[in-house]
Formats: structure tokens, sequence, C-alpha cells
């Protein structure tokens, strides 16, 4: 992960889960069996130039394994 997750998540959904996500084979093998789902929310993050954005972000999630593989889908426009 080239970024880091300033403060909570904010908005998180569930976009797919079981068989509904392309890369359930790969997630079990690498991290484990679990009843894992695809999320998506928005947060601050921090680049590793050091500049601050808001962006919507995704990652994997499973029950006793904890949260997997971020990565950031698009930046959001912050307005005041």
């Amino acid at each position: 992960m080239d970024f880091e997750i300033i403060g909570e998540i904010k908005h998180p959904e569930t976009i797919a889960r079981g068989s509904g996500i392309r890369e359930i084979n790969r997630l079990r093998k690498i991290h484990g069996p679990g009843n894992w789902r695809k999320r998506k929310g928005n947060a601050m993050i921090r680049l590793h130039d050091g500049s601050i954005r808001e962006a919507e972000i995704h990652w994997y999630e499973a029950a006793g394994i904890g949260k997997r593989e971020f990565k950031i889908k698009r930046y959001r426009d912050i307005t005041s």
C-alpha cells in the first residue's frame, strides 16, 4: 500500500461477497478461508509524497482475518 489511511473510513458498503468476488480463490489461498467481502468507502489518505487527499478506496475483508489489500479507486473533490 503506497498510502496511509488517516482517520476513519466513511460510508462503508459491501459491493460483492463470496463467489461474487472475482479474486476469491486468490484471497483464500493467500489469506485463508473466510466469509470474504469486497467493500468500498471514502477516507482521507496521505500519499507517499506527503500530500493529503480524500479518496474512494476498495478493500477485501473477512471476519477473523480483517481488512486486506486496500487500493485507491478515485480521488474525490473536497467541497467546503
